[in-house]
């Protein structure tokens, strides 16, 4: 070795290093931390999955849907809340739209291309149209503030952008819809048109009167599309619902769901949850 160039000594000297480093810390560490954590938590540890009659039924750490094939909720099952990956693991992330978010862009069918043909929701009208949805679902308002009463964003683009309005279009209700508001300062308000161009108008979401029923967990996926839980809110939103397509006394189902809730971590960070499968599980338990 004494007689090898100095560059070479080096460049073997960096190869030991790094397969030294790698076996210690690709190799023994790993197995030695998943080893500590298989006798000290090997239910944790081997991701969490519950069982049921002998069967892997999913992961208290991984949220999932209760809809049939169609696509619809299954009534007598507690819902989770919206996921932008559709609960897939590999998929995890979330929509990446902000609270400006607020246009819809209408599909077209006469357009060049998928996308213009098929259109964009923005995040507000996910957000109108999933509390609208829920409201349907639980017997209750789905209304919110910035919604019109048909499930979309309560905007209006309003031109010139600048001055006075000589033109005012509910940009996020196709035609021939009716207009959430009839006039915006005098000006008649009219349907949006599939394939037209309101990018050079004022954008202006319009509050409505409307109170919040539905929890805001139930029309917003979380940052990972995989939350197991929910608010206690929107669990007990759902209870009535559950306890009739079952035949149960609402007031067992809502001390399943008292059962069933975590408390804030560390007991002061974040607010308590409901994991779902969970209490899906232990109700299915009592048939």
């Amino acid at each position: 070795m004494e007689r090898l160039p100095n560059t070479l000594r080096r460049h073997l000297a960096a190869v030991r290093a790094v397969a030294v480093l790698t076996v210690i810390l690709g190799v023994l560490y790993p197995l030695l931390v998943t080893g500590i954590a298989q006798v000290l938590l090997p239910h944790r540890a081997g991701g969490s999955i519950l069982r049921e009659d002998g069967r892997d039924v999913g992961s208290a750490l991984i949220g999932q849907s209760f809809t049939g094939r169609d696509g619809n909720p299954l009534t007598r099952y507690f819902q989770s809340r919206p996921s932008a990956g559709g609960y897939d693991p590999l998929a995890s992330g979330a929509s990446n739209l902000g609270p400006q978010d607020v246009v819809d862009r209408l599909p077209d069918p006469r357009g060049t291309g998928q996308a213009a043909r098929k259109g964009r929701i923005s995040l507000l009208t996910q957000v109108c149209a999933r509390s609208k949805e829920v409201g349907e679902l639980e017997g209750v308002s789905g209304a919110r503030p910035y919604c019109t009463g048909d499930g979309v964003g309560a905007v209006l683009k309003v031109f010139p952008a600048v001055g006075t309005p000589t033109r005012v279009v509910s940009v996020n209700q196709a035609c021939p819809a009716t207009p959430f508001i009839p006039a915006y300062q005098g000006v008649k308000v009219e349907c949006g048109r599939p394939g037209e161009d309101y990018a050079a108008g004022r954008t202006v979401p319009v509050r409505g009167n409307a109170r919040a029923v539905v929890p805001p967990d139930a029309v917003t996926a979380s940052g990972s599309g995989l939350d197991p839980h929910i608010s206690v809110a929107y669990a007990e939103l759902q209870a009535p619902r559950v306890a009739r397509e079952r035949g149960l006394d609402v007031h067992r189902v809502r001390a399943l769901i008292a059962e069933h809730t975590t408390g804030r971590a560390l007991g002061f960070m974040g607010e308590p949850g409901v994991n779902v499968l969970e209490l899906n599980l232990a109700l299915d338990r009592k048939r």
